[in-house]
């Protein structure tokens, strides 16, 4: 069974990111460091309540797309598709630091936001998930772009 980052454990999360590095290049992909936490930080964001995300497949096409890559030991492969974020892209944060705070304080919106008994949020490929699946997903996540910038191994 495949082992992915526990987006719960605050702590680890936050000694990991604490090794990343402004200059620190990916193994793969066109993102910078700076640039992968706030990619992380929008995600995270279309979980907590402050972006709401829409469908982009028939409900029929994201259940299943779920089923195959939520609730499964998938693992997001390299260079995946359907993430084209340009990494000369101008940054929201002032610096690596800041950017790895708020999405410290963006993960603890996402816990208070699924505090509502029976929330979900929309993910556009795999429709609504519910705290739980969502747990699942940015493990996934976060495990994928830790292992991009050497993170984890």
């Amino acid at each position: 069974m495949a082992t992915f980052i526990d987006i719960t454990d605050s702590e680890n999360l936050f000694h990991l990111l604490s090794g990343l590095k402004a200059d620190t290049l990916p193994s793969w992909g066109r993102l910078r460091a700076q640039s992968m936490v706030e990619h992380l930080i929008e995600n995270v964001q279309a979980t907590n309540g402050k972006i709401m995300a829409t469908l982009a497949e028939s409900p029929e096409d994201a259940l299943r797309e779920k089923q195959q890559k939520v609730l499964t030991d998938f693992i997001i492969p390299r260079n995946a598709g359907g993430f084209s974020q340009d990494a000369t892209k101008t940054t929201k944060y002032k610096d690596l630091d800041t950017a790895i705070k708020q999405l410290m304080e963006e993960l603890q919106d996402f816990h208070e936001y699924f505090g509502v008994e029976g929330r979900t949020a929309i993910h556009p490929g795999f429709g609504p998930m519910n705290y739980h699946e969502w747990i699942v997903w940015h493990g996934k996540h976060f495990t994928h772009h830790f292992r991009q910038f050497g993170l984890i191994e």
